[in-house]
């Protein structure tokens, strides 16, 4: 057996620490729509608070409030991925979702009374929910680079993918997770009357306004605990120890992944590329940092996130039957378009996927956008056009957007500048997540609601055309190419 990894390497091997790194892209989709299933019944708990109104822009605070801390995160992933190790940065993370999944169950631990809501329990609760967005910043930006920097050159794409994969299904499996969770139990009805928002079935609810959310967060302690003793069991990535004096220990993991000939010929490949420059952001000039920048804007920008977090939301707003049901549904969707990227994304290439993608989004997003201001138009319409919005979305910027952030960079400033790129794409998550609710209700004379809801997915719509043009101009296309090739690649622009 060890001449056969010897020799020829071990896929077995790759493909076990790969599975070990995917599961931290889990619990980033499982943290980030767990607040999906929950918000509606977090709501009415803290729409019960005595001299404290909790109004619509505390709500968009306390449900995208994990997004701080996925920016805090993101933006240190680079100096503790370069000073600690992929791998030790990764443990933490898992220890970050772990203790947040157990402080948003229960935010009263030591300092509140159980079940009495306040402004400062809110705060409790959205510290702990910044923690577990930590555990995602850190877990978004190093979970691909590490993915990136143990896989073969042919294979990279593809293993990358399967992290958005990891993703998506942490979503659906949270979905369905939430599903379970509230079973035959009513989700509180909340409206606005004379102006305030008051729960108007709080017998029906008492249970998931109570109870239900708080089983929700718990649920994430699962995965969490999984991943924080697994990623114990993974080697260090091959180009960090290269890249900090430890060749024999980089060229074992080589060797076990790529086998004994084509290991020596990659190490040496690490170690011109990692002494041949200084380790300076802008060492390679500004175009590298500012096409990663914009990767990481425009997957955001186009709104996915908005969509994800609120789709039960959205879909009650279309009438479409039980919510939950068709937010499953949408997760399975979203499941199968993942894989299409999958498996083609080292044949047809990054661009082509990005490019068909936005303009697909484009598609469904100007469909949803136009249902609201055209009379007559059946409800089927909008949730097929928010379908192929978000199975877009999944074929294209998921997974593609990851792969060229994980790749495009040359090995001496990738840790710092894949961290400035994540660190912008969870801000503008932020931005567009707490605007969403505020943009999706605004409403004008006559047209009402149905004006925010035009708004809303118009403007994405927009976004998404921008960013095909912006793939199809200034974005390298990184198929086949090695991560050493990412040096020669920026030298000549």
């Amino acid at each position: 057996m060890a001449t056969s990894y010897t020799d020829k390497g071990s896929k077995s091997y790759l493909f076990s620490i790969v599975l070990v790194a995917v599961i931290g892209g889990l619990l980033f989709g499982y943290d980030t729509a767990v607040i999906s299933g929950a918000e509606k019944g977090l709501q009415a708990f803290f729409m019960g608070a005595e001299g404290f109104l909790y109004t619509n822009f505390w709500h968009g605070f306390t449900t995208s409030s994990a997004l701080i801390g996925c920016i805090i995160g993101s933006g240190i992933s680079g100096i503790m991925a370069s000073r600690l190790g992929r791998k030790k940065s990764l443990f933490i993370a898992g220890i970050c979702f772990f203790l947040s999944a157990l402080g948003s169950y229960d935010p009263e631990f030591l300092f509140f009374e159980h079940g009495v809501p306040s402004k400062s329990l809110l705060m409790a609760f959205n510290l702990y929910r910044v923690l577990g967005g930590i555990g995602v910043g850190l877990a978004s930006a190093i979970c691909p680079m590490y993915i990136a920097e143990v896989a073969p050159s042919n294979m990279r794409g593809t293993l990358v993918s399967w992290n958005q994969f990891a993703i998506i299904f942490g979503q659906l499996v949270v979905y369905f997770v939430n599903f379970l969770i509230l079973g035959s139990h009513a989700n509180p009805v909340i409206d606005l009357v004379d102006g305030v928002n008051k729960v108007l079935n709080p017998d029906a609810a008492a249970w998931t306004s109570e109870t239900g959310w708080r089983l929700m967060f718990l649920s994430e302690c699962v995965p969490a605990g999984l991943f924080s003793i697994l990623i114990l069991l993974v080697p260090e990535t091959p180009r960090y120890l290269a890249m900090n004096g430890q060749d024999d220990k980089a060229l074992a993991v080589l060797s076990r992944i790529n086998g004994s000939v084509k290991a020596k010929e990659i190490l040496s490949e690490i170690k011109a590329t990692a002494t041949e420059k200084t380790e300076k952001l802008f060492t390679y000039g500004w175009l590298v940092i500012f096409v990663g920048i914009m990767l990481s804007v425009f997957q955001q920008a186009i709104g996915i996130n908005a969509v994800l977090y609120f789709a039960p939301r959205i879909f009650e707003s279309m009438g479409m039957g039980n919510p939950m049901v068709q937010t499953v549904i949408m997760g399975v969707i979203n499941i199968t378009f993942t894989l299409v990227a999958v498996f083609t994304v080292e044949k047809i290439g990054r661009k082509p996927l990005l490019i068909v993608g936005s303009l697909c989004m484009a598609v469904g997003a100007l469909g949803v956008a136009l249902s609201n201001v055209i009379s007559g138009v059946p409800a089927i319409v909008p949730v097929v056009s928010i379908m192929v919005y978000s199975a877009s979305f999944m074929f294209s910027w998921g997974p593609i957007c990851w792969v060229l952030i994980s790749e495009i960079f040359p090995n001496t400033i990738r840790s710092q500048a894949v961290a400035v790129a994540v660190a912008f794409q969870w801000i503008f998550n932020f931005i567009v997540s707490s605007t969403f609710v505020p943009l999706y209700n605004m409403r004008l004379g006559s047209m009402g609601v149905n004006f925010g809801h035009f708004m809303a997915y118009a403007i994405y719509g927009v976004i998404c055309v921008i960013a095909a043009i912006f793939v199809w101009k200034l974005v390298p296309e990184t198929k086949g190419k090695t991560l050493e090739d990412m040096t020669k690649l920026w030298k000549k622009k």
